[in-house]
């Protein structure tokens, strides 16, 4: 293998493919970024047997050859260059070895053969279409802080993606959970997209997604089968074998018969929110609410070091209520929404409240309260 590419070329596509790798792996090939030169361009993919990405760059090619390299050690030798510098990648004979040069740098880097590296198979996908990024990103971004950590429930460590019928329309619908908190945004969905399976997109995969959306140009491709999805951004392909559980029937942890509403000013209640979080307690940093008709009271109490109360207008006409919720978990939810208003729906103190910008917006909160 001989290759002559730009530095910057290089560096993007490794930054996209090179954190699939895991820092430490009993497999060493899986280590290794595998580098096939071809025809004026050279292909890079990484894989952690779960999650495998490829992305294709332009490149000059005298010697169309592959092999593997150590993901993390080129990645960081690349990103060290000089801008606007040539890398030279160049195999010969049997050494096992890979020269890469760059002006006056060499560095000679050990190699596993190509033959080594896995292939993660794709399958028949029975279903494609196509989303523009700025509204797959939205379905990620207003719903994976609620994907659960907890491992024993395997089945909520991922986004929720199926498409529902409502009112005569296909909405392609995104959910996560875990078990406090549920976030649910939807988009209209693409035709492609009628009849496809509910699927459990993992949380690894949805951190790569959103990492590959921000250089994403035009629509972005999304084809899915029965146990995996492959996403395709221009030249960057990612495919991710899909969590192969069954997600709850969230519907029912949705309330629906919340009457009492509250409308507040949302970068003030946000604000207040975090001012008298400050001295709750770590573990539980829980905000009590105390709402009266235009008022709403914010109180935490901290037995170690005080107390913090802040007194806030709102648009709230039912019977006094105070109830408590996690301050951080109110915070995450707050940071999502978009409207100047936050409009809660609430029933008592014991019982889950939805979090909205308006009524019928495209994206829901619901939020389990805490004792206070």
């Amino acid at each position: 293998m001989k290759v002559t590419i730009e530095r910057a070329t290089l560096l993007r596509a490794l930054g996209h493919v090179h954190r699939v790798v895991e820092r430490r792996t009993t497999i060493p090939i899986l280590a290794n970024v595998l580098l096939e030169a071809s025809e004026n361009s050279l292909l890079l993919k990484a894989t952690d047997l779960d999650l495998e990405i490829t992305e294709r760059v332009a490149a000059e090619v005298s010697r169309p050859s592959a092999t593997t390299l150590p993901a993390h050690t080129l990645y960081d030798i690349v990103r060290k260059l000089p801008e606007g510098a040539q890398a030279s990648l160049e195999t010969s004979g049997e050494s096992g070895q890979l020269t890469l040069l760059s002006g006056r740098s060499r560095f000679s880097l050990q190699t596993l053969p190509q033959s080594d590296f896995p292939e993660v198979t794709s399958g028949d996908f029975g279903h494609k279409f196509e989303l523009p990024p700025d509204e797959l990103k939205r379905l990620i971004e207003k719903t994976q802080f609620a994907i659960s950590t907890e491992e024993t429930r395997y089945y909520l460590n991922g986004i929720f993606m199926h498409v529902v019928e409502l009112d005569g329309r296909s909405l392609l619908r995104a959910v996560a959970t875990d078990g406090h908190r549920l976030a649910r945004f939807e988009v209209p969905a693409p035709a492609g997209a009628i009849g496809m399976p509910g699927v459990i997109l993992p949380r690894k995969a949805v951190g790569e997604i959103q990492r590959l959306i921000e250089d994403a140009e035009g629509e972005a491709t999304i084809e899915v089968s029965a146990n995996k999805m492959r996403f395709s951004f221009g030249d960057a392909l990612l495919t991710t074998k899909l969590i192969d559980g069954t997600f709850p029937d969230y519907g029912r942890v949705i309330p629906a018969g919340n009457d009492k509403r509250l409308t507040v000013e949302r970068d003030s209640f946000r604000n207040a929110v975090d001012r008298v979080s400050t001295i709750s307690s770590e573990r539980g940093r829980a905000v009590k609410l105390a709402l009266s008709p235009g008022k709403l009271v914010l109180s935490v109490t901290n037995p170690d070091q005080g107390s913090a109360v802040e007194e806030l207008e709102a648009d709230y006409d039912g019977a006094p209520l105070d109830i408590g919720f996690s301050s951080r978990y109110l915070l995450d939810i707050l940071n999502q929404l978009e409207s100047d208003t936050t409009l809660f729906l609430l029933a008592d103190p014991g019982s889950p409240t939805l979090i909205q910008d308006r009524d019928g917006a495209s994206v829901l909160y619901v939020l389990m309260p805490m004792r206070v």
